[in-house]
């Protein structure tokens, strides 16, 4: 092509597109520049020397601009004054490069050598020992004799925690800046820096709490020596230790993939263990990049309170039970409900889990529904994003329309992707009543008002509207801020509306994405389960309740009295949730580290995990508990292979037909590349062999026309007090996070979010305690200031322990003006 440029690298010739690094286009001939400071997803900065080569250019004529040629006939090359960084150095057309000659060799053992004198030689007890490019380079290319001192060596704290969940080794530091540069220029959270100057340098916090991002753990990863260490793995394994199981993020609706590294544990009696969480490159996914949730929020799985046999309520307790007498009552008491079954699934279960609950409920005449707060499932598979979606390929041309949504506390992966396509030219349209971290890089930024949410083109305005018409490529994130599940219909049908008309469905990079509540939120759509706008009036209705994954009551203490009047309830969870408390019958359910299954992301991307470690107790896979029922009903149900499940489902799933657990798990060469023996190059992220998944097609995909319909604007009325809004915050209550002693510290007391013009009415500082008067019940709770809000609204986090779906009219009044 005309934008390609050759060269040749160590007698190897390659093609690659103009503008690319010698070091990057080394990597496509398995030539092996070796980098410390560089990183293939950052700017080259040149700082380590590392990567010194020879480089060669063609000469030319300077009266013709012929190249000039040796007697055998081939160019001669310029050699210039001395090596040059292959980080930072362009390849051009001819150009030689030479990375193994004797003189380029001494310069990398120069460079070793000096990165050594101030490096302690900790080796056997560094938790980099094992997958350490210092380590390695040292190895392959450092001398084995030094001319500096031991006893000079700088002496430095190694025991230093930037925050709580990561720790600096500072005598190990190698100054490379890449755990500054991403906190800068990927994370955008420049929470770290150098301090002090010489062989003082230092990383230190400038944040309080202490390296306060969400993305902090990914500088672990790309740190090249033991500098940076977590702190649930620090001194807890040796990397040749650990089994490796290829898993997804159980926490939003990306889909990251990450992999599970496991061993077993005297402590724990020789049971296998989790000891890390780690990112599986997937470049249309998460790329290597996983966030602090998803990584230190895998505690619960492994959690002492795990439920780990059936129980069953006899003289008014729960006592342990055997499996067969709790499926032989279970199966007794739904067969008698009949079509007064009621199902309600959450929406971390696998698709297999889904259509299970779905096959039996359904085989019984009862009903089921999605434990969630949002809709619009329906027409993100016939407008979303169409098959062959990349974040990563949105830039100068395309834009992105964000909605309704907190992009960076409701799916932080996405925040990141979203924000590198406006860096590369990409139009960010940001929407929403109050300022967002998006907003800094929006090129338009729309204020409305809340319950305004689907009057969407008249909140835009004629010049966002125009530059999402005229994009090339055209995505829309729309979130559940402000909206109840009748607002979230509306804002997800007048996006779908949008895209239509602009013509931005039915074609890859183009469409609607769901900003969902659950990791497998959009399967369930798929596989037909659907939220219920009164679920208070589904229980109450139903004599048998099925509850899978789902707490209606730990939710909303309002529900007890719904769940305690049912003649009968069965639970099927990890843990004794207050809506377990309340069962006939409890069923304890394998986590998903402990089995294997899929899921679908939000933008449609169908994929598998694997099994990491063995169940805890007795405990099964929900697809597992559910068809040994149906066993008992005289229905035949797969029970013991995920696969199975899977391709009954795909049978009956238009969308998904086809398909197979063997399509999900294949690969294909992605770039940068990591996971090799060169960690230095990308870090210690793996390489993804497990598989990619499988975007599925829309209806728009297949050529059918979307459903555009007239869109109510549902009305919101806070009567004489504040407009209550629920707003999502990456760090909870919900269980995942409450039983990881990790990310516990995180966590913040509940509280809610006034401006302070409101706030200063009422006499409230910031910090203060305040009474919160919602549905009837009151909450105390912390006040926080946010000037960007809009005045009169009073923003209250789900997920706190104060229930809120919709926007609804609240009394906010001082209590003790105390901050503790």
């Amino acid at each position: 092509m005309a934008n390609d440029v050759t060269l040749t690298i160590d007698n190897h010739q390659v093609t690659v597109p103009a503008g690319t690094l010698v070091v990057d286009a080394a990597k496509l001939v398995d030539v092996d520049i070796p980098v410390f400071c560089y990183h293939p997803k950052m700017e080259p900065v040149g700082m380590c020397r590392m990567c010194l080569v020879e480089v060669g250019t063609p000469m030319r004529d300077r009266a013709t601009g012929e190249l000039m040629l040796e007697e055998d006939g081939s160019p001669k090359i310029n050699w210039g004054r001395g090596m040059q960084t292959g980080c930072t150095v362009v390849v051009s057309e001819g150009m030689v490069v030479r990375g193994y000659t004797e003189e380029v060799k001494e310069a990398r053992d120069n460079v070793l050598e000096f990165i050594l004198t101030s490096h302690p030689l900790d080796c056997p007890i560094c938790d980099k020992g094992g997958e350490c490019p210092l380590q390695n380079l040292t190895m392959r290319f450092g001398p084995s004799n030094t001319r500096f001192v031991f006893g000079e060596k700088i002496d430095l704290a190694k025991n230093v925690p930037l925050g709580d969940l990561i720790y600096l080794d500072r005598e190990r530091c190698i100054q490379c800046a890449r755990c500054t540069r991403f906190q800068s220029e990927i994370a955008d959270d420049p929470v770290i820096g150098f301090f002090n100057r010489g062989r003082r340098l230092e990383i230190v916090t400038f944040s309080d709490p202490g390296f306060d991002s969400y993305f902090s753990g990914n500088t672990t990863d790309i740190c090249p020596v033991g500098a940076l260490t977590t702190a649930d793995f620090r001194f807890g394994a040796r990397p040749w230790e650990l089994n490796q199981a290829a898993s997804l993020s159980p926490h939003t609706a990306v889909g990251a993939n990450i992999t599970l590294n496991t061993r077993r544990e005297a402590k724990t009696g020789g049971s296998f263990v989790i000891k890390r969480v780690m990112p599986r490159q997937n470049e249309s996914v998460n790329e290597i990049w996983i966030s602090d949730k998803t990584r230190f929020g895998y505690h619960y799985t492994q959690h002492e309170d795990r439920l780990t046999q059936p129980m069953i309520r006899k003289n008014g307790k729960l006592v342990p039970a055997d499996w067969g007498e709790a499926l032989d009552l279970v199966a007794s008491k739904l067969k008698d409900a009949g079509e007064n079954l009621f199902t309600l699934a959450g929406g971390m279960l696998s698709n297999e889990d889904l259509y299970s609950l779905k096959t039996l409920t359904e085989h019984q005449g009862g009903s089921i529904a999605l434990a969630s707060e949002m809709a619009g499932g329906d027409l993100t598979a016939q407008a979303g994003v169409g098959k062959g979606t990349n974040l990563g390929a949105l830039g100068k041309g395309d834009a992105v329309l964000v909605v309704a949504c907190d992009l960076e506390e409701e799916a932080p992966i996405w925040w990141l992707r979203v924000k590198q396509a406006a860096e590369r030219g990409t139009t960010l349209i940001v929407a929403n009543p109050r300022e967002t971290k998006l907003d800094r890089y929006a090129a338009h930024s729309i204020r409305y008002a809340y319950g305004k949410e689907s009057d969407l083109e008249t909140n835009l305005g004629a010049g966002a509207v125009q530059a999402f018409t005229e994009a090339e490529n055209a995505v829309v994130f729309f979130g559940a801020e402000g909206v109840g599940l009748d607002g979230s219909a509306a804002l997800a049908q007048a996006c779908a509306n949008f895209a239509v008309k602009t013509g931005h469905v039915g074609k890859p990079n183009n469409g609607i994405i769901g900003v969902w509540d659950k990791a497998n939120t959009q399967g369930a759509w798929d596989i037909g389960l659907r939220p219920t706008a009164d679920l208070g009036a589904a229980l109450s209705n139903a004599s048998a309740l099925y509850l899978v994954a789902a707490d209606p009551v730990g939710d909303d203490s309002a529900l007890e009295s719904a769940v305690e009047n049912a003649d009968f309830v069965v639970v099927q969870e990890l843990f004794l949730t207050e809506t377990a408390k309340l069962a006939d019958v409890v069923f304890p359910a394998s986590a998903m580290t402990e089995r294997e299954g899929s899921m679908t992301s939000g933008e449609r991307r169908v994929q598998r995990y694997y099994i990491g470690i063995p169940a805890v107790g007795q405990s099964r896979p929900d697809f597992t508990i559910t068809a040994q029922i149906a066993q008992r009903l005289d229905m035949e149900m797969e029970g013991r292979l995920a696969a199975r499940v899977f391709k009954a489902l795909a049978d009956e799933t238009p969308a998904y037909d086809g398909l197979t657990f063997i399509h999900l798990a294949q690969t294909e060469i992605q770039f940068p590349i990591v996971g090799g023996e060169d960690l230095y190059y990308g870090g210690t992220s793996y390489n993804n062999s497990q598989g990619l998944g499988v975007q599925v097609a829309t209806t728009a995909d297949n050529g059918e026309t979307v459903s555009v319909e007239d869109v109510s604007v549902p009305s919101v009325d806070a009567g004489d007090g504040l407009l209550a809004v629920p707003v999502t915050r990456l760090y909870d209550l919900g269980t995942t996070i409450v039983k990881s002693d990790t990310l516990a510290p995180r966590l913040p007391k509940p509280y809610v979010v006034l401006h302070p013009a409101d706030a200063g009415t009422m006499g409230v500082d910031d910090g203060a305690k305040v009474n919160l008067k919602l549905n009837g019940q009151t909450y105390l709770v912390r006040a926080r200031y946010d000037e960007t809000m809009p005045q009169g609204v009073v923003l209250v986090p789900r997920s706190m322990g104060m229930p809120i779906t919709a926007p609804v009219g609240v009394e906010v009044t001082a209590a003790e003006m105390v901050i503790a």
